[in-house]
Formats: C-alpha cells, structure tokens, sequence
C-alpha cells in the first residue's frame, strides 16, 4: 500500500476533503485529513468516515493509521490562534 493511494480514497469517500499521508513502511500511516463533513462529530465519529473510505483495506493492507481530523473552520482557528492562552 502507498500513501498516494491512501490520499486517493479518503478523498473519494469524503469529497472536497483536503488529506495528507505519511508512512514510509507501506503498513504504517499517518494521516491529515480536513473536511466539512467532521463538523458538529466527534473524533470517534469522525475517524469512522475515514475508516468507511478506506473499506476493507484497514486491518488488512493498511495495519495501523494515526488520524488527525479537523473541520476547515478548527485549522483556521488553530493558525489565528484563538483558542490558545496567551502570557501576557
């Protein structure tokens, strides 16, 4: 398995999502994926519609996937920085 393929089906099963793989093993990954879809989910929830997109692939091909899922709205707020405690 490679990571471009990866990236391939979660953006096919999440359209307009933004995703971005690593995993230099072939079995290991580790994944970014920003979409719309996540809001108002929780992470469980969330980490289930990247599962879904992936299909059977997970547990089999794909051994293990660590996901970081965010709405485009939480990756804004995270680079503005509000949110984080500031010292002042």
């Amino acid at each position: 398995m490679d990571t471009e393929t990866i990236k391939n089906l979660i953006e096919r099963g999440l359209p307009g999502a933004k995703v971005e793989v690593q995993g230099a093993d072939g079995v290991h990954f580790e994944a970014v994926v920003i979409a719309d879809a996540f809001a108002g989910r929780l992470p469980l929830a969330r980490h289930r519609l990247v599962y879904a997109a992936l299909g059977e692939l997970m547990g089999g091909e794909i051994h293990a996937l660590s996901l970081k899922t965010l709405t485009p709205q939480e990756v804004g707020n995270a680079e503005s920085g509000i949110g984080e405690r500031r010292s002042g």
